[in-house]
């Protein structure tokens, strides 16, 4: 089956890439798909414990099993800003 990943903010710059397009089996978990995509961009492992998942632009745990068709985003932690006083 054909899934579609999104890369946004740093993955973009650590991956090179906006979108990838990739073959993989019925079932992977979102989390199963980004320790896969670790193997391949290194740099990703070091936002593993702090990312958000969207299957179809829609927020998803980690378990959420994946089908044919899916664009898959991992949202990387967001930083800046500050409060005005």
């Amino acid at each position: 089956m054909k899934a579609t990943v999104k890369f946004f903010a740093a993955f973009h710059d650590m991956t090179g890439r906006r979108e990838l397009d990739l073959e993989v089996r019925e079932g992977l978990t979102v989390s199963e798909l980004y320790h896969d995509l670790r193997a391949r961009f290194p740099r990703l492992a070091d936002y593993g414990g702090s990312l958000l998942f969207t299957v179809n632009a829609e927020y998803v745990p980690a378990d959420h099993a994946l089908h044919d068709g899916d664009e898959v985003a991992f949202i990387p932690p967001v930083s800046g800003g500050t409060h005005a006083h």
